[in-house]
């Protein structure tokens, strides 16, 4: 088990070439194309985790189309909603707090790293408070057009810093990178103004 702040939150996703992870009405039925022997390194990446993050309508669309997360055993899943009449299948844990209060209560458990399933709204809220560590996007060689994008459109600027690239037989591309954190100013400086 990692200690407390080294349990890393990954996005483990699959994004059109052109950036988005489904149509816009949620749809992924690009996905399902001709695929080589092997996971594209999902087992390995599922023995390193132990809690999944959801939005609500990610969370939906999986259950819908017959999937869903780990439910039971070791992996904890959380679905975040603000919806008042939301409630997610036994097992699931319903999060309505913050995400900075919620992400620094979980890495303050022992645990294995946390897969952030996503969608783009909920990447983004994690992201733009800080609380994302890595990137592993699976970019399958298809253009869809338009849809949901991989982050929630907002005035942001992250940089990223690649880890590794791995492709596939069938022309898949994994790209594994960790965000790059800010220094923090020492105390009493301020940042100089540019």
């Amino acid at each position: 088990m990692k200690q407390p702040r080294d349990r890393k939150i990954v996005v483990y996703i699959a994004t059109s070439a052109d950036g988005y992870i489904a149509r816009p009405d949620g749809s992924v039925d690009w996905l399902d194309r001709p695929r080589p022997p092997g996971d594209y390194g999902m087992g390995a990446f599922l023995r390193s985790i132990d809690a999944i993050l959801w939005g609500r309508k990610t969370y939906e669309k999986a259950f819908g189309m017959g999937g869903g997360g780990r439910s039971g055993g070791k992996t904890a899943n959380y679905v975040f909603s603000r919806s008042p009449h939301f409630a997610p299948a036994p097992g699931y844990h319903l999060v309505r707090e913050g995400v900075a209060d919620f992400a620094r209560r979980l890495r303050a458990a022992p645990g294995k790293d946390v897969w952030m399933m996503g969608g783009g709204g909920l990447i983004a809220s994690f992201l733009d408070e800080g609380e994302i560590d890595e990137f592993q996007i699976h970019v399958i060689p298809t253009l869809i057009g338009e849809g949901i994008p991989l982050i929630a459109p907002r005035h942001r600027t992250v940089p990223l810093r690649l880890l590794s690239v791995r492709r596939y037989p069938d022309g898949v591309a994994r790209l594994h990178y960790a965000v790059e954190r800010k220094p923090a100013a020492p105390p009493g400086r301020r940042a100089a103004r540019r």
